[in-house]
């Protein structure tokens, strides 16, 4: 979550997409680059991270898992799939698809690979695939909202940058130089976040919900106080205060802009926040005292009343190779 102050008394940011961007950051980043021939095409499962393809050279066709369209890719375009979903890239659509599981790896540097497998001959195409991680999951009114695919090619045409930095990236890729990865991992990293935000200035066209919301001066101020202190029991009253509004007036003007109660929200965010620490290891004990409960029975209660499990299905699932994040759809 956003980075938090220890005092209870703060400025409220005068920037909440700034403040909303600040705190979701990539925590790990892997690039796989290959060169393919004709005919190809893959499946990529689902997964946690958000996946990543850019087309350097050639052309290909996605298609997501339980849809009929396909979405073409020309050389220079790239693709974000932000929650992972699985999908098939492919030169066509007709071509029978290879799980992606089945291909070898050759590292050229930490956290860049080869892809390998008889299929991808030294062809025409030539794809860099990524995975990255963020510090949030799918619970994160941010992630929720974003689409289930992300195009440079849309996203461009209010944001000439991000060709460029697609171009630094491919460049860094090639020339196998030390230190590659974590030049990629910081490329990555401003590249999510000037898509993101382009996609909420320009793309998203959303009148109502969180976007709304981040878009909207006064309410947008408060939503991103509620993130700069999720451990905070928020009251109506207080928000109301760091908006300048009556209570009844404010809660009218929330619900509308948001979608939700103010209630309602601030205690979704203190329960995602909850899962961040159960994910990491944090006792259920410690949590519950963190965020003011006076039990941890009434707190494991509320936690699974808003996510939908107890706190103990996650703590189970920690050392797991594959989290959960796929079990918890959006509210």
């Amino acid at each position: 979550m956003l980075d938090h102050s220890s005092n209870s008394h703060f400025e409220l940011p005068a920037d909440p997409l700034s403040e909303m961007l600040r705190g979701l950051r990539l925590d790990g980043v892997e690039y796989g680059r290959c060169r393919l021939a004709e005919p190809w095409a893959t499946a990529f499962p689902a997964q946690d991270a958000a996946r990543f393809h850019f087309i350097q050279s050639g052309c290909a066709v996605l298609q997501l898992a339980g849809h009929d369209e396909w979405l073409e890719l020309k050389a220079g375009d790239a693709v974000l799939l932000p929650r992972g979903d699985a999908h098939v890239l492919a030169s066509r659509s007709d071509v029978s698809p290879v799980p992606f599981e089945r291909y070898g790896r050759t590292k050229i540097c930490s956290g860049v690979y080869d892809v390998q497998c008889q299929e991808m001959l030294r062809g025409s195409t030539q794809v860099f695939n990524g995975s990255m991680r963020f510090n949030v999951d799918r619970l994160h009114p941010l992630l929720q909202m974003m689409p289930d695919v992300m195009t440079t090619i849309d996203l461009a045409r209010s944001e000439p940058t991000i060709p460029h930095l697609l171009d630094a990236m491919a460049r860094e890729v090639d020339m196998d130089r030390v230190g590659a990865g974590g030049i990629l991992a910081r490329l990555a990293d401003v590249l999510m976040a000037t898509m993101i935000r382009t996609w909420v200035e320009h793309g998203c066209g959303k009148t109502n919900g969180w976007i709304a919301a981040v878009r909207s001066p006064d309410v947008g101020r408060v939503l991103a106080a509620i993130h700069l202190e999720p451990e905070r029991d928020w009251t109506v009253a207080e928000l109301a205060r760091h908006m300048g509004a009556s209570r009844s007036g404010f809660a009218e003007r929330f619900a509308k802009v948001v979608g939700e109660t103010p209630a309602r929200y601030v205690a979704r965010v203190r329960m995602h926040q909850a899962r961040l620490w159960l994910k990491e290891g944090m006792r259920v004990a410690v949590i519950a005292e963190r965020l003011g409960y006076d039990a941890e029975a009434s707190f494991s209660r509320a936690f699974k009343r808003i996510i939908g499990a107890p706190p103990s299905h996650f703590r189970a699932k920690v050392d797991e190779v594959t989290p959960v994040m796929e079990l918890m759809a959006a509210e």
